[in-house]
């Protein structure tokens, strides 16, 4: 590396009367735009944006130490053959630097270098799996005031998903066996040891896993359903089975045991629409009843009318004759030997009922 040492500068910095302080020195923020990252403690990179000077090599100054004396950048960063930045070894120290064009001093600073710490990626990564649970460890760095962060995801996520410690052994819970994920580390600093200037640690490669095991690649996977609701759903649908069956028996039983009441209105049409609930004049008209027949002239029908034993009239044996009898009987009585019989048998009680005498005696009811 081409060194860009000026004895002549470096004296002007031991001697500050002597020093040329540029008029850009109050705006140089505007112009110099820095950035400083200390990698873990172990080197200390400080690079510069001068627009202005962008054909110009300008030259770096430090110390670590009050007590040390100014010594230029022993490697410097170029652009476009320029210089642009420097690297530097450092630890948690004090740095104190000033950026200077020719003898001009255009800035200078002083600050911790752990302000703008930046930790290593995670190393020693491990994976111990626990069927939907796996725990991750990696080896922790020698500092503290650091947050160790997993990320996972799988094909069918659509971000990283994060969880961190404190130390560098973190358990990730309700993963799914059966699908493919995607795991990567990194290590944060707590903005309440380090301060918000600083920076989190690249991201670890990243590892594929898939039941217990590594996998180069992730393939494209089916989308399948989550376990709960594969057995959740045949659950649903056999209770809602036996809850149809146990209503549709229940239905059944209270049929047997309280059948229904015929309504009327269905049993008999038009009883109640058309005839006001009068069954006689409904039968009439819907079942087609024929009126009986009137019987003709001369014919005359002989009918016994059921009368009740209270309403017989009790006559003495010799009462007059029989009166009108029906034709069939007057018929046979004309027709025989014009003999009409005398007396009633004796021994019983003479009955008259419409015309007709009846012998009541004590082996029978009724004796025509």
């Amino acid at each position: 590396m081409t060194s860009y040492f000026h004895p002549w500068a470096a004296a002007a910095l031991l001697l500050l009367g002597d020093v040329m302080v540029s008029e850009d020195v109050g705006r140089t923020g505007e112009e110099m735009q820095l950035q400083l990252i200390d990698f873990n403690f172990e080197t200390m990179h400080v690079t510069w944006n001068a627009s202005k000077y962008s054909e110009t090599n300008l030259t770096f100054f430090y110390k670590l130490n009050e007590d040390e004396v100014y010594c230029e950048c022993p490697n410097y960063i170029l652009h476009e053959h320029h210089t642009a930045g420097c690297i530097l070894k450092a630890g948690d120290d004090f740095l104190d630097f000033s950026i200077l064009n020719g003898a001009y001093l255009l800035l200078t600073m002083n600050l911790w270098t752990s302000t703008y710490l930046k930790p290593n990626s995670p190393k020693d990564v491990n994976f111990l799996w626990d069927h939907e649970a796996v725990t991750i460890t990696c080896s922790d760095l020698l500092y503290n005031g650091l947050l160790y962060e997993i990320q996972h995801r799988s094909n069918f996520d659509a971000e990283w998903q994060s969880k961190e410690e404190e130390t560098c052994n973190v358990t990730i819970e309700g993963l799914d066996d059966v699908k493919c994920y995607y795991f990567r580390a990194r290590v944060r600093t707590k903005e309440s040891t380090y301060g918000h200037d600083t920076y989190p640690s690249d991201w670890s490669e990243v590892m594929h896993w898939q039941r217990g095991q590594p996998r180069d690649m992730c393939l494209q996977e089916k989308k399948t359903f989550p376990t709960y609701i594969l057995i959740s759903s045949p659950v649903a649908l056999l209770t809602s089975a036996l809850l149809l069956l146990s209503l549709w028996k229940q239905r059944r039983v209270r049929k047997l045991l309280m059948p229904s009441v015929p309504d009327l209105k269905f049993t008999f049409p038009g009883l109640f629409e058309d005839h006001r609930g009068n069954f006689q004049e409904w039968i009439k008209d819907t079942q087609n009843v024929a009126p009986l027949n009137k019987m003709e002239d001369g014919e005359k029908e002989c009918v016994l009318e059921d009368v009740p034993v209270t309403q017989l009239v009790k006559v003495e044996v010799d009462m007059p004759t029989i009166g009108h009898l029906c034709p069939q009987v007057e018929e046979e009585v004309a027709g025989g030997s014009g003999q009409l019989p005398h007396q009633l048998p004796q021994g019983g009680d003479v009955i008259s009922l419409s015309g007709f005498r009846f012998l009541m005696n004590d082996d029978a009811y009724v004796t025509l």
